[in-house]
Formats: structure tokens, sequence, C-alpha cells
């Protein structure tokens, strides 16, 4: 049944982390968005703090992935899949891992969900609230495959880089729910950004960074990176590999 059109707006009156790393804030839908929310959120969609739209469980309380995607695979987690074209584009080149978009904002998750739907895509679902919040909660050690953190909120204002997502004790989180091999891979395009990523990665011991390289050839050009690549900003990618 389609949910009620308020039924995503409790995302920032819910108890979060003491310092949220993401900008929770309303956008308009387009009709065409109103229509993918409605129709394929119930397939493919949950929510990580509306018990009205839970995710499915484990006896233990854990994410069931099993139950949530059809099949046991190995799973990715994006963090901030943002308006769904890298996750869609990468879910498709690599139908035999499962994708678990989590988004805070509406049009991002509206967007995936209709791409995931043109392109017939299986391995996809898509989480609506705080990505940190359920890795904490509800993703069981060594779970994942792999941590995508693609171009998160750079916070640039000095006295805002704590709310950064690259931060030592998020890193170590993230790498906690790795498997061992898994990798954690992050993209910026703020230079300063990018010189904090490569050093809190390549400072955690349980991990093997690259430290700043180019895009790999399996990370697609969004249309966000593209706009900067246009206008001359570098973009750097970090790829670390859990190694104990």
């Amino acid at each position: 049944m389609p949910l009620p059109s308020d039924a995503f707006r409790h995302v920032a009156s819910r108890p979060h982390e003491p310092l949220r790393t993401f900008h929770p804030r309303r956008a308009p839908l387009s009709r065409d968005r109103e229509e993918s929310l409605a129709n394929l959120w119930p397939r493919l969609g949950f929510s990580v703090h509306d018990a009205e739209h839970p995710f499915p469980t484990t006896s233990d309380g854990m994410l069931d992935t099993v139950a949530l995607f059809g099949r046991a695979a190995p799973v990715v987690l994006e963090i901030g899949s943002g308006m769904g074209e890298t996750t869609a584009a990468m879910a498709a080149a690599d139908p035999d891992r499962d994708y678990l978009a989590l988004e805070a904002h509406l049009p991002g998750i509206a967007s995936l969900l209709g791409l995931v739907d043109a392109a017939g895509l299986t391995n996809v679902r898509v989480g609506h609230g705080d990505a940190l919040d359920l890795v904490r909660r509800a993703l069981a050690p060594g779970s994942l495959d792999a941590v995508h953190v693609f171009f998160p909120d750079p916070w640039p204002k000095s006295r805002h880089h704590k709310r950064r997502l690259v931060q030592p004790a998020h890193v170590e989180l993230l790498r906690s729910r790795l498997r061992l091999g898994g990798t954690l891979h992050c993209a910026t395009d703020w230079p300063q950004y990018a010189e904090q990523m490569r050093d809190v990665l390549a400072a955690d011991p349980d991990l093997d960074s690259s430290g700043l390289v180019d895009r790999p050839a399996h990370r697609p050009v969004t249309k966000f990176e593209q706009r900067g690549l246009d206008l001359g900003h570098p973009v750097h990618d970090v790829i670390a590999r859990r190694i104990r």
C-alpha cells in the first residue's frame, strides 16, 4: 500500500548520533518521483527509523539481508547514494553482489527507485535515514563486502569538520562491519577533505590504504562529479582493504 505523503518526513526529528554527518533537509518532489515512492518503495525500500516501515531482522535484531534481497550474496553498503546514478550503474555491472543504498533525502531516493525499476535491477534496496545509525544498530560485524562513500558532504567550514563522515571513529565502525579483504572506497572533489580521507584511512592499523588515486574504471562519473570536473575541481579516490 502506498505510504502517506509525510511518511518520510520524520528523519530530522528522530534521535541520531549527537553530530549528524548530513544536512537533514526537505525538497519538493516531481509527480514522477512521487509516483516512484508510492509504487516502488513498498517493494524496494525501508526506513532506518520508522517502526511502521521497518527492515527485516534476524532473531538477534540484525538486518536480515537474505530476507531483504531474497538471496544470500555479498553486500555493498552505499552511504549517501545521492540521485542514484552511480549506485544503479555499479549494481547493473555487478549482479553477483547486492547493493544496500542509504540516503537521507527524498529526491535522491525517488530517483534511485526509478532507475532501479527502469533497469530491471533485482540487487538494489534503498534505505531512508541515517546510514551510521543503521550500521551501529543493525549491521553485524564482518557482514559487508564493501562500503562506498562517494562525495559526502565536505562540511568546508573548519568549525564543522567534526561533522565529516570520514573521521577515525566512523572509519573504525565501518571497518568493523567489513569482512576480511573487504574494501572501504571513498571519493571527494574537495582537496582538503581528500587529504583527510587519505590520512584517516592510512592511520587505521587494520586497513591497507591506496592513498590518493585516480577514479578507478568501475566507479562511474556522476553528473555532480562531471560538473565539478568541468569547473576544474580535482577528484580523488581512496580505497582501503581490511587486512585484519
